[in-house]
Order: C-alpha cells, then sequence, then structure tokens
C-alpha cells in the first residue's frame, strides 16, 4: 500500500479552494501548494466556472459554505446534479457543526474546521480524499462496461450473490436479452452506429429497472444480463426496447431474443442461473413467432441431455460411433438421371441412447466449437473411404464434405486437407467442400480469404444452404463459390405454392447470370423433381432417388447405374 501511494505522490494534482475571506484562502494555500497546484475561487460562482473548465483535472474541491453570490450548498447541489462533476470529492470547511448532515447528504467527503488546525492534518485529510476517491473511481471504472455504463459480468455476479444474501424470501429471475445477428448491424451501419443500438438497449434496461429491486450488465458485444426481482411478463422489456430502437432508427430491423429463468433455485450457482436462461433463450433461433422462452423442467432435462452428448464426444469419436452415410447426388440433365457425387452425412450410433439424429447434435457442436473436431473425423473417413473404393472398385465419384465456420479459422486448414488426399492417393475434385450460407455472414474477409485459399489450391466450393441466410444477394455477387445449393425450404412447397416456384426459378436466373450451377437437396417427390428439371437445374438430391446410404450400399448403387449405362 505504501508503495502506491508514493507512485502517487509523484504527480502533482490540482486542488480549488472556494473560499471568500482571502486570508482563510492564503492559509490553506500555503499548507498545501508544495504537494498540489492550487486554483482559487472567491465564491461558489466563480468556484463552479472554473470547475467546469477544469473538471478533468481538480482531484478535490475545499468548499466554504458561506459565501456571497453562491454558498457552498448551492455549489453541492449543482454538482450532485451533475452527472460529469459530482465524482470530484469536497472537503467542506465549516465553524458550524450542525451543518455536517446537510453537507453529507449532498456528497460531502471530509470536513476541516475552522479556525484551521495543524497543517499535517490538513495535508493528510486532502490526501486521503484524494486516494479514496481516485479508489473509487478506479473501482467504479473496473466494474462497469465502458460503452453503456452497465455492470460488468464479473461485479455483475458478486452484486446478485449480494442481492441474494440481503434478500432472502425475494423471488427472482434470471434474464437474458440478446440481439439476433447484431454482427450484421456493425457491417451494414458501421460500428459506431451499432455502439448507440448498444448504448440505447443499456438504457432503455436500466428504465426497466427503475423502481424495482434488480441489476444488469452487458456480458458479451450483444447480449445483456438481468437480475431482478420477479417480473410477469417481459414482453414489456421487448416492447421498450423496440421502440427506443425505432426512435433512433425507422430502418433498423433488429430481433430480440430473451431467455427467461423464472423464480431461480437459490441452491443453483449464479453462473448456472444464467446458463439456464441463456439456454432458454438458444431455442429461440430460427423461431420468428416468439421473442421469449422461458427455462422450465422440460428444458432442464434437454440441457442435461446436451451436456450428455458434449460429455460422451471424444469417447465416440475414439470409438468411431460417429458413420458416414452418403446420400447420391444425381446429374437430371440428359434423359436419363445417374449419379454424378455425393454428400457425406454422419450418423451416431450411441451405445447407450441409440441412433442420435444429426440435428440433434450437430447444432450443440457448433454452439460449443467442437464442430471441427467431428468435421475433422468426418474428413478423414471420407478420404480413407474415396481411397479404398479407388483401389478396389475404381469408383472415383466426388464426395462433399462439411466446413463449419470455426474450420475457416484454422490456418493450417488447406495443408491439412491436402495431407489427406496425399494419404489417400486422391485429388482436390474428389473432395468437395460445403460451406454454409451463414458462415460468411461474419468475418467476411477472414472467411473470403480462407474460401479463396482453397479454391487457388484446387478445391470446389459448395455454398450449402442457400437463400437461408440473411446476405443473400451480396454473397452471391462478391462470395467465392463454384456451386450453390438451394435450401430445402425453398423446395419443399414448389409443387403446391407459386410464390415458391417463382421464388426457385428467380435463383435459378441469378445463379445462370452468375454462371454458377445449382443443385436442389430435399427432393422428395416427382413433382418437385419435374419442375426443377423443367427450370434447367442440372443436379438434385433428396429421398426422391435414395435416402443417405452406408458405404457398402452405396458403392453398390453407384455401380448398378454404371452398369445399367
Amino acid at each position: 500500500m505504501q508503495t502506491k501511494f508514493n507512485d502517487k505522490k509523484k504527480i502533482r494534482r490540482f486542488v480549488l479552494i472556494v473560499e471568500d475571506e482571502f486570508i482563510n484562502r492564503e492559509v490553506l494555500g500555503n499548507i498545501l501548494k508544495e504537494e498540489y497546484n492550487i486554483l482559487y475561487a472567491v465564491n461558489g460562482r466563480e468556484g463552479l466556472e472554473i470547475i467546469r473548465e477544469n473538471a478533468s483535472m481538480i482531484s478535490v474541491i475545499l468548499l466554504d459554505i458561506m459565501m456571497p453570490e453562491m454558498n457552498g450548498f448551492e455549489l453541492m447541489e449543482i454538482l450532485q446534479a451533475d452527472e460529469k462533476l459530482k465524482h470530484i470529492p469536497i472537503i467542506v470547511l465549516t465553524a458550524e457543526g450542525d451543518s455536517e448532515v446537510k453537507c453529507l447528504t449532498l456528497g460531502a467527503a471530509d470536513f476541516i474546521k475552522k479556525p484551521y488546525g495543524l497543517p499535517e492534518v490538513i495535508r493528510a485529510r486532502v490526501m486521503r480524499t484524494i486516494e479514496l476517491s481516485e479508489d473509487r473511481n478506479f473501482i467504479y471504472s473496473a466494474e462497469r462496461d465502458e460503452l453503456t455504463n452497465l455492470y460488468s459480468q464479473a461485479f455483475f455476479y458478486e452484486y446478485a450473490e449480494m442481492m441474494d444474501k440481503y434478500n432472502p424470501e425475494l423471488k427472482t429471475d434470471a434474464v437474458i436479452l440478446n440481439v439476433e445477428h447484431f454482427h450484421l448491424v456493425n457491417e451494414i451501419h458501421g460500428r459506431n452506429f451499432g455502439d448507440q443500438v448498444l448504448q440505447v438497449i443499456g438504457d432503455v434496461i436500466r428504465e426497466f429497472l427503475s423502481g424495482k429491486e434488480g441489476l444488469a450488465c452487458r456480458s458479451e458485444a450483444d447480449t445483456f444480463f438481468i437480475y431482478l426481482e420477479h417480473h410477469e411478463n417481459y414482453e414489456e422489456l421487448v416492447q421498450m426496447v423496440n421502440g427506443a430502437l425505432s426512435e433512433l432508427s425507422k430502418s433498423l430491423h433488429l430481433r430480440l431474443r430473451i431467455g427467461v429463468y423464472a423464480k431461480v433455485e437459490r441452491e443453483i450457482l449464479m453462473e448456472q442461473r444464467f446458463s439456464d436462461a441463456r439456454f432458454a433463450c438458444n431455442t429461440l433461433r430460427g423461431n420468428y413467432m416468439r421473442d421469449i422462452a422461458y427455462y422450465d423442467m422440460a428444458l432442464r432435462d434437454r440441457s442435461i441431455f446436451m451436456e450428455r452428448l458434449i460429455g460422451d464426444m471424444h469417447e465416440a469419436l475414439e470409438q468411431k460411433q460417429f458413420c458416414v452415410y452418403y446420400q447420391p447426388k444425381y446429374n437430371i440433365a440428359g434423359e436419363e438421371p445417374f449419379i454424378c457425387s455425393a454428400e457425406a452425412l454422419v450418423r451416431w450410433k450411441h451405445p447407450k441412447l441409440g441412433m442420435i439424429k444429426p440435428e440433434v447434435f450437430l447444432p450443440v457442436f457448433e454452439e460449443n466449437g467442437l464442430i471441427s473436431y467431428l468435421d475433422h473425423y468426418v474428413w478423414r473417413e471420407v478420404a480413407e473411404q474415396l481411397g479404398k473404393w479407388k483401389k478396389e472398385s475404381d469408383i472415383t465419384v466426388p464426395v462433399s464434405v462439411n466446413v463449419s465456420r470455426i474450420d475457416l479459422y484454422d490456418r493450417d486448414l488447406d495443408e491439412f486437407l491436402n495431407d489427406l488426399l496425399e494419404e489417400n492417393g486422391l485429388t482436390q475434385e474428389q473432395l468437395l467442400l460445403e460451406i454454409t450460407e451463414s458462415a460468411y455472414t461474419s468475418d467476411t474477409d477472414q472467411i473470403t480469404e480462407a474460401v479463396e485459399t482453397l479454391r487457388e489450391n484446387g478445391f470446389r466450393i459448395e455454398m450449402d444452404d442457400f437463400g437461408s441466410g440473411y446476405s443473400t444477394l451480396n454473397v452471391l455477387t462478391t462470395m467465392p463459390v463454384d456451386v450453390l445449393k438451394l435450401d430445402i425450404s425453398f423446395i419443399r412447397h414448389i409443387h403446391e405454392d407459386q410464390k415458391a416456384l417463382r421464388m426457385v426459378k428467380l435463383i435459378m436466373d441469378m445463379a445462370e447470370f452468375l454462371e454458377v450451377p445449382v443443385i436442389a437437396e430435399g427432393v422428395e417427390i416427382a413433382a418437385q423433381y419435374d419442375y426443377l428439371k423443367q427450370m434447367g437445374c442440372e443436379i438434385i438430391q433428396g429421398y426422391y432417388f435414395s435416402k443417405p446410404l452406408p458405404a457398402e450400399e452405396f458403392a453398390e448403387l453407384y455401380l448398378d447405374g454404371i452398369e445399367q449405362e
């Protein structure tokens, strides 16, 4: 502590003395001038002008109470009402002991009684007041998010625990508010505007908490935590935020997602309460019918199930519980369709839970960053299978594998894939890479650079789920892709919905104009097949031709097709 204090003394701080008596000003100035830069004011009005001009420099104000024009009480009231000035500590100079309560109410940090006593006592009081103020400001800056002035997450958890401690009977909610696809705001409107959006949300949350027992923090870029006394309906919060954002920009259309763990169980750790609220919030992804989701026993069971999947994953990889299936892609441009390639799809044969569908475990691994381990596993399995087919059956059909967004941040991705090909006697044309459209919507420059490198090294890039994202036209014109895979949601209704049919035709026309071929996935019935063929779609996949097959069955189907030719 002594070292810290001595370091502070090396800096000459500014002290403002507001005192109408000349002798008193001179006495205090002479006592302090060896260690501080002294500013003087003869009354409260003059003191206020000096404070406003030098607010960032003044470390403490020595303030007389009884002065002409503007007395000390009036000046303190003005300073307390100003967010930019209220942080400056005030030492009151007074001979009246009965005014101390009022001074403390107005924010006084300490008192120096008149007539002035020993100089070393005055210097010690000034020094201690400055030190306490600077320590308090340091803590304040650490506990607050600089952008929104809400708490930082670490302090938020501490204060939430204190709220529980001092309100043991209070029913409380853990709430998470998230702005979906917030990164697009920064990309479209710029980071400064994005900061304004976050500031507005922070202001609304403070307004929402006004009059309630509660507190809030900004946890991440676009995620806010709120801990408050139980509230029945959070639709009010959604409306308040949407209203404030509408005032900021009429053209801004953001979707809020709110996850609520209502009436939390006190024996559960604070971090876990918000983890549960986040789990509820994440269930709203892709669901545009609801803004609010509540954590309940059904979600708890699902959360436990998901945690088990995460815990079992590495053992599953070691034991090869993940099985690769191959769904044929058919070229339908000629008179007779034929298998031209395949897509590798993964299934999990869990020893205790049975067959787990990919739509169950893939989102869990993507959210937790584990998807890269599974991707590497699938790539290796596919490369080895392609090498085996090439040697034993003379099958050289290309197979597409999924490349997740997180994989594209790996600087060694290209080297890893090329090593796999070399080990199994394959070329880049035999391993096609599927990247979902959503992968292109964040960190655009870095993702684009990674994809360009893969293409330059001979890999063919297929954009999966095209049309399901938020920047489709931009992706079409600027992103490096070789093939578009039309999202299944477009195909599902083309035989019965004219709007869906026209949309597919529009995308087909744009793709043709840009000279990018289209693959239609999810084709299940003859009517869908007929429409796509009429529109000039060359490649389709789906249950109309074949479900995903184990490697042996796919090889048989492929070889049967060759024989029939």
